[in-house]
């Protein structure tokens, strides 16, 4: 299902929306250590009428509930811990349960996650990897992938496929992050369309939905 998102004007500090056709159905986010910060200061930018969004964000079962809890309450979009099967629609955002690999799919019925006991992979449980693989698997170019601070590698190599197929990928920059591993390897490999800021960032994402 295609998104029509609005066209950018600016409410205060932020950016708000008015009718205009897009084709962005999806965006993906990645982050490990400083990363519950780093998401909400760029999740609490965003309008709540955005695609939805799936995130994986390193962190021990239990946690992830609580986290999502918390963004739920400062951020205009919904946000709650994923569950197996859930649906993906416009203004969601689901956080990837500490423990289980989270994917997404899509078919005739629409879009949906699955959530399923896996081994690690980058070293992690949820793997950022194993999620942008799925998105550039099943949107290719209709997605826009977002790796922000993290020790280590994982998600560089599922933000390479992702800009492999086409999509709009962006990578937090070396002075903003608490750790620059994770966004520092994606852009070694070249899978980091551009770089930015913590405040860049949001701007950026809302002008390649109004643009693209």
């Amino acid at each position: 299902m295609l998104y029509y998102p609005q066209n950018i004007y600016f409410v205060g500090k932020k950016m708000e929306y008015q009718d205009q056709k897009q084709h962005i159905e999806l965006i993906a986010m990645g982050a490990s250590t400083g990363g519950t910060e780093a998401l909400l200061a760029v999740l609490k930018e965003l309008p709540g009428n955005l695609p939805p969004i799936v995130i994986t964000q390193h962190m021990p079962p239990v946690f992830t509930e609580m986290y999502a809890e918390r963004l739920n309450r400062l951020c205009a979009m919904e946000v709650r811990e994923a569950k197996d099967g859930d649906e993906l629609y416009s203004g969601l955002c689901l956080i990837a349960p500490g423990g289980l690999q989270m994917r997404v799919h899509k078919d005739v019925l629409g879009a949906r996650v699955s959530c399923t006991e896996e081994e690690k992979v980058s070293g992690h449980c949820p793997s950022v990897d194993v999620l942008f693989r799925s998105v550039a698997e099943q949107y290719e170019a209709s997605a826009i992938g977002i790796l922000l601070t993290g020790m280590g590698k994982d998600g560089a190599k599922g933000l390479l496929a992702m800009h492999e197929q086409g999509a709009y990928t962006l990578g937090q920059d070396e002075k903003s992050s608490v750790v620059y591993g994770m966004p520092m390897e994606a852009y070694k490999l070249g899978a980091v369309s551009q770089q930015g800021n913590l405040e860049q960032i949001p701007q950026y994402l809302l002008q390649r939905l109004r643009f693209s």
